[in-house]
């Protein structure tokens, strides 16, 4: 029978040859064993040579000797990094837009690290009708925040003592000597307006009474931004 069945096969492959055609061989390996090989491999990355442009390195050795032991240089900062949205649940859209937006440089207190001042380069690119939409509106974050903005031409050389005479009026109080307190004014007595809760100065929403938990003030409240630590605006709280 399996010979009969042998010569029945032998006279279709005439008609048809496909018949006689044994599997082919693949040297093609499992997608998993693929994967595993790709795992192995290093990964293609590699430091860049030019973090900083030519103009962006000479603006950058001219703020660092204007801003001495006080001052910090950041370059390449992200606006989400410095600004934050005061209703997130309300405005998330909000957010996205400077997520992916940098700044040049951000000068900061040496002392508290808080941000003091942005600075943007402004090189041909700029004159983009594109780049001027982007930049319309890094300008209306800095001013909704209340928080300066400089910008400065790309040039190929910077003077030191322009940079200063544009940089030195909105840095005079971390530059210069703090000046001597005013006297407290004298207090006046506590009104139920007064005991109303505060509404925070810089996000406009409702601050939280809390009370101090270590230190020299333990026990004692007071009013804190519930943005809290985004936000460290505080008022005192009159009970």
């Amino acid at each position: 029978m399996a010979k009969n069945k042998t010569e029945k096969q032998g006279c279709l492959s005439v008609f048809f040859p496909f018949l006689n055609r044994e599997p082919e061989k693949t040297d093609r390996k499992p997608a998993r064993e693929q994967e595993s090989e790709r795992d192995q491999e290093p990964l293609p990355y590699r430091v860049r040579d030019d973090f900083l442009s030519p103009a962006e390195f000479s603006f950058f050795k001219i703020l660092s000797s204007l801003g001495g032991s006080r001052l910090i240089i950041q370059s390449k900062v992200r606006l989400a990094d410095v600004f934050f949205v005061a209703r997130p649940n309300e405005n998330r859209a909000y957010f996205s837009r400077i997520a992916q937006k940098h700044l040049d440089f951000l000068i900061c207190d040496s002392v508290t690290m808080k941000p003091l001042l942005g600075i943007e380069l402004d090189d041909s690119s700029h004159k983009r009708e594109s780049r001027q939409e982007r930049d319309d509106f890094v300008d209306q974050v800095f001013e909704a925040a209340s928080f300066p903005l400089l910008r400065f031409p790309v040039e190929r050389e910077y003077s030191s003592r322009e940079v200063a005479a544009r940089i030195a009026p909105l840095l005079k109080d971390v530059i210069s000597p703090p000046a001597v307190p005013p006297p407290p004014p004298p207090q006046t007595p506590v009104t139920k307006q007064e005991n109303a809760i505060p509404l925070c100065p810089k996000c406009g929403i409702p601050m939280v009474l809390r009370t101090v938990s270590q230190g020299e003030h333990k026990g004692k409240q007071f009013y804190g931004c519930s943005n809290y630590p985004r936000c460290r605006e505080m008022k005192p709280f009159r009970g």
